[in-house]
């Protein structure tokens, strides 16, 4: 069940009377809740509550705007609730009509609205943040929804203008600013995968299945013998060498490789015997585990027989198997493991614009951030900054169609005339540098923000803090912005 709140003010809502202790109204957490518009986003928020009965749960503000608290300090769920109770301005942030000493929720809540908060609602509350969007644009849509019962036939017609007044119908607006486009990688927090300690972790979850299966009498009195003690002792006198060879690393895991077939071959029996029974002995958990370390197994082994490091779609993880290595080329990690998050920058704002956990050539989605600009702004940027992997044939050939200066040295020779040469040379360095703010967006996110490595277990949960750290980056840039515009305004008053 969700309680929708009434959008009347009530003397909470003012920040000098929150529950009678006065507040300062130039707090940043006081400025920040007046930047969010809370009650556009609870309709989208309040879909995912159809009964209308039961505890009424908590309120859109409660639980995006702890998550924004736990990215903006990069706290842990226990210390959020903790500060939250100790705070009040963080309490006023979050939507709290009085103050209290209390915990206003449980720690582990903060999962839950984790869970909640899908990726569409944070990308359209960051789209409203940057300005890509307006709040008539999101109510719009959602009133178009209703209105056709889930099925939003003129959608296009309201997102296309970006609530500017540009309709398809009318002649499209000359190009004008510039869109920066790349690519990062957003670690998750695993173990550094090796195929060794792979197998053993997969070795140990594999006889704690069949301690299970024993244990619920499906193995006719008689434990498998898995020779667990020796593969232990191999394993550990394998990981406490200094000096690993090529010739170790193939023998410890042929060692564990056959020991995990043995315990393969011992579960399968089992399932074959009680086709019935085996599964309701297991949980949820223990049965996608199992599922996971077949593959994996199938994995190793097809590598360990070719001789060969690379499979598709490898497993590095038991735990999250959809993480998948993304070869960055980096000096210092030419390897990373997590999510590839292609993204923009519009005049200092992050954007992203494709989230893939599987590796993907960030030059295939120039053509559609483009045709995103387009809707949301009612004409194409007149400069496209990126990378050199974007610059292939298709997007040159778009770029040149719709009158776009995409970036880098123009195709086939350069031209025999030093002034143009010099002209052009400079032109690339100075764009170069501009090209470089994305990736100053990205080192900041990466540093102060839990964007360098994400500690999610859950691919859905992952993906929301990815959306959290964006959507707390920018935030914070559009407080700096607000403040700095005050601070020129006040001056300006004093000079006159």
């Amino acid at each position: 069940m969700y309680k929708r709140k009434s959008n009347q003010v009530s003397i909470f809502d003012d920040s000098a009377m929150f529950g009678g202790i006065p507040l300062n109204p130039e707090n940043e957490w006081v400025k920040l809740a007046k930047l969010i518009p809370w009650w556009v986003f609870e309709e989208k928020y309040a879909e995912q509550f159809p009964s209308g009965t039961g505890q009424p749960a908590d309120s859109l503000r409660m639980a995006l705007g702890s998550q924004i608290i736990k990215e903006r300090y990069r706290f842990s769920d226990e210390m959020t609730a903790a500060h939250i109770a100790m705070n009040p301005y963080l309490q006023y942030f979050v939507g709290l009509k009085g103050f209290t000493q209390a915990e206003p929720f449980h720690p582990s809540m903060m999962t839950r609205y984790r869970m909640r908060l899908g990726s569409e609602i944070l990308q359209e509350v960051n789209d409203v943040i940057i300005g890509r969007k307006t709040v008539e644009d999101v109510r719009s849509k959602i009133e178009d929804r209703d209105d056709s019962n889930g099925h939003d036939d003129h959608s296009d017609d309201h997102d296309g203008a970006g609530g500017r007044g540009k309709g398809n119908q009318e002649p499209e607006e000359a190009n004008s600013g510039t869109l920066i486009l790349d690519a990062t990688c957003t670690p998750q927090a695993i173990r550094f995968p090796t195929d060794t300690s792979l197998l053993d972790e997969a070795r140990k979850n594999a006889e704690r299945l069949i301690d299970a299966l024993h244990k619920a009498g499906l193995t006719d009195g008689r434990k498998p013998r898995t020779y667990r003690v020796r593969a232990k002792n191999q394993y550990n006198g394998f990981s406490k060498s200094r000096k690993k060879t090529n010739r170790s690393i193939r023998a410890c895991k042929r060692q564990q490789l056959n020991y995990l077939r043995r315990d393969l071959k011992a579960i399968d029996a089992v399932v074959r015997k009680h086709p019935d029974e085996w599964e309701k002995i297991l949980t949820r958990w223990e049965l996608e585990r199992l599922g996971v370390i077949r593959l994996l197994f199938d994995q190793q082994r097809r590598m360990y027989e070719t001789r060969t490091n690379r499979i598709e779609d490898r497993i590095v993880s038991l735990s999250q198997p959809w993480v998948r290595p993304i070869v960055r080329g980096k000096q210092n990690a030419p390897v990373e493991f997590g999510a590839k998050v292609g993204m923009s920058d519009i005049n200092g704002f992050l954007r992203i614009e494709h989230l893939s956990w599987d590796a993907f050539n960030e030059g295939t989605t120039l053509q559609d951030s483009v045709e995103g600009y387009r809707k949301a702004y009612g004409h194409y940027p007149d400069r496209v900054l990126a990378d050199t992997i974007f610059r292939n044939r298709e997007n040159l050939r778009y770029c040149k169609d719709h009158g776009i200066h995409l970036n880098g040295p123009r195709m086939g020779k350069p031209t025999k005339d030093p002034i143009i040469r010099k002209q052009e040379l400079r032109q690339e360095w100075l764009e170069s540098g501009e090209r470089g703010d994305i990736e100053r967006r990205f080192g900041i996110a990466k540093r102060c923000y839990s964007l360098g490595r994400v500690t999610a277990k859950l691919k859905h949960t992952s993906e929301v803090m990815i959306h959290m750290s964006v959507l707390t980056l920018n935030l914070q840039k559009r407080l700096r912005l607000l403040l700095r515009f005050f601070f020129v305004y006040f001056k300006r008053l004093q000079v006159a």
